[in-house]
C-alpha cells in the first residue's frame, strides 16, 4: 500500500496534490478517491461543516509536517 508523503500548496496555502511513497504526483480528489478505495493508508477522510471531504493524517491532525514538493 502507499502512503503520502509529501504536498503541493497553492498561494493560499491550501493542499492541492500529494506525493506518494511510490513517487506518484496525485491531486487532493484522487488521494481521496484512493484512500476511501483502500489503495492509500495512514490517512483518514472528516466532513467538515460545509459537507466538503477533508483528508488528515491518521496520527497528526494537520499535514503541516509534510515537506512542500515545490
Amino acid at each position: 500500500m502507499e502512503t503520502l508523503v509529501a504536498l503541493h500548496r497553492n498561494h493560499y496555502g491550501e493542499i492541492i496534490s500529494f506525493v506518494t511513497s511510490t513517487g506518484r504526483i496525485i491531486s487532493y480528489q484522487k488521494a481521496l478517491v484512493e484512500m476511501e478505495s483502500g489503495l492509500i493508508q495512514g490517512v483518514q477522510a472528516t466532513e467538515d461543516s460545509e459537507g466538503n471531504m477533508l483528508l488528515s493524517p491518521e496520527s497528526e491532525q494537520t499535514f503541516d509536517h509534510y515537506p512542500d514538493l515545490f
